[in-house]
């Protein structure tokens, strides 16, 4: 595995007032946004839905590319699996950077992947990794395999949890800010700091019992990790989930994003700089102008940050 220097961040926007802010691409606004050609500064799609080699989606995104910045988001690289990565997902993502040109290429820190009886399964879910050294051993060799084979570097996202491991006592577990940033320096890759994942985090852990108020946390959690990394940042809605079995919040991409994941985006812009920074809404997916509405508010939260800026 090749160890090498956490390179400078670069976004594009040296010095620039506001970040450059995106909304994930999706089908209800497939034609309305290539008809209106709104004041956006990039679009985000999931890579898997245009792996195919022809069709109409794949030729709706290249009539996109031709007026719009794209960032190709994965959810199913499964880049933390002992299994190791999917040699024919990765050649289909490397065709699709080819086609794309993309700005930027993320996935997840989280496994799908694995074997049970013989035989290879995919969870269908982004399940979390263990915050330890075989799990950061195994996340760096997969990540450094991708990278390798897409010739660039690779954003990866922190995941929220729903359930966690057991560490042992005699090999104590690295916090996740901490493990994210030995990624990021044993490869090179970049860091796609999703702030809601970590609020939603902080929420189920508080009903779990753990101590501390949620927003601290998530603020620790934000200083924690280095500015330099920080590649990008994601913004999302999230409900709450009461029945039988207990209360739970859930990262479902819903609804608009709520005022305390607004505290913490201007922490994070404080800390890290304009960061380009993505509005994802993935279920009920509303009229488009309510996806600019939170896009302008991200930019109106960035020019603030830098005009107070000392």
């Amino acid at each position: 595995m090749a160890v090498v220097a956490l390179p400078k961040r670069d976004d594009g926007m040296p010095g620039a007032q506001a970040p450059a802010v995106g909304i994930g691409w999706r089908h209800p606004h497939y034609a309305e946004l290539i008809e209106r050609l709104v004041d956006i500064d990039f679009l985000e799609v999931h890579s898997e839905n245009f792996f195919a080699d022809g069709g109409a989606s794949l030729a709706v995104l290249q009539r996109a590319r031709e007026h719009y910045p794209v960032s190709l988001h994965g959810v199913g690289l499964s880049l933390g699996a002992v299994s190791g990565v999917d040699h024919w997902h990765l050649d289909q993502l490397a065709r699709l950077v080819q086609r794309i040109e993309p700005t930027w290429v993320s996935d997840h820190a989280c496994f799908a992947r694995g074997l049970y009886a013989g035989d290879m399964i995919h969870g269908a879910d982004l399940l979390p990794l263990p915050c330890t050294t075989e799990a950061l051993n195994v996340l760096c060799a997969n990540v450094q395999q991708v990278q390798d084979r897409l010739q660039r570097r690779l954003l990866v996202e922190n995941a929220t949890a729903y359930l966690n491991w057991k560490s042992d006592p005699d090999y104590p577990a690295l916090t996740e800010p901490v493990f994210l940033t030995e990624l990021a320096r044993r490869t090179g890759c970049g860091l796609l700091v999703d702030v809601n994942n970590i609020y939603v985090n902080a929420l189920n852990a508080q009903r779990a019992g753990v101590d501390g108020e949620p927003e601290q946390h998530c603020r620790q959690w934000l200083d924690a990790v280095p500015v330099e990394a920080v590649g990008e940042i994601h913004l999302a809605g999230h409900c709450h989930v009461s029945d039988q079995h207990g209360d739970i919040v859930i990262d479902d991409h819903g609804s608009r994003v709520c005022e305390a994941v607004w505290r913490l985006y201007r922490h994070a812009l404080s800390r890290f700089g304009m960061v380009p920074t993505l509005i994802e809404w993935d279920t009920n997916i509303p009229a488009l102008n309510v996806l600019l509405d939170e896009a302008a508010r991200a930019r109106e939260m960035g020019q603030a940050v830098w005009q107070a800026a000392p």
